[in-house]
């Protein structure tokens, strides 16, 4: 196993956003280490992305999304549940991906949930961190493109557009 270093995240989201899965999620929780392999991704790539948070440009929220790759983005949505973004790329330009799914959990709320990852994890450092970080294995995982979720109130160009990763060869 090997955490991913600093190098790993300073591609586009676009280019992320497949990287990560099969990569292994892990969080230390009371001494234990869970690790669980990501299986569903989503891109959010700058302010031109109407679906993107970054869209209406940088706020109090979004101004993370506008840092340099390996740091993470948490968001409550909806008011009940917290998601894990991942930034991505150089700095001053806004973009991150989604971690949607892990294996046996599919669905970002529940992944946040049972790795119990708050608001607090708001820009964690997943290249030094010792609560939160990824990790390599050497598997590779096989996927199929499709259109993100939930985002209806972007434009239908980037409704429309094939950001979503799903891993088909990890239970999920």
């Amino acid at each position: 196993m090997k955490r991913l270093e600093k190098e790993f995240y300073n591609i586009s989201a676009i280019e992320l956003a497949p990287k990560l899965l099969g990569k292994l999620l892990c969080r230390k929780i009371n001494n234990e280490v869970i690790k669980l392999r990501i299986t569903e991704t989503e891109a959010y790539y700058g302010e031109d992305d109407t679906a993107c948070h970054a869209h209406k440009g940088k706020t109090n929220r979004t101004k993370v999304m506008y840092e340099k790759g390996g740091i993470t983005y948490i968001y409550l949505c909806y008011g009940v549940h917290y998601l894990l973004n991942i930034v991505s790329g150089e700095k001053d330009f806004p973009e991150a991906v989604l971690i949607r799914g892990v294996e046996g959990f599919n669905g970002p709320g529940k992944l946040t949930k049972k790795l119990e990852i708050t608001k607090d994890f708001n820009y964690e450092n997943l290249t030094t961190s010792k609560n939160i970080w990824l990790e390599y294995d050497n598997f590779v995982a096989e996927y199929i493109t499709t259109e993100r979720i939930g985002i209806n109130y972007a434009t239908e160009g980037y409704r429309k557009i094939k950001w979503r990763f799903v891993a088909t060869n990890v239970y999920i």
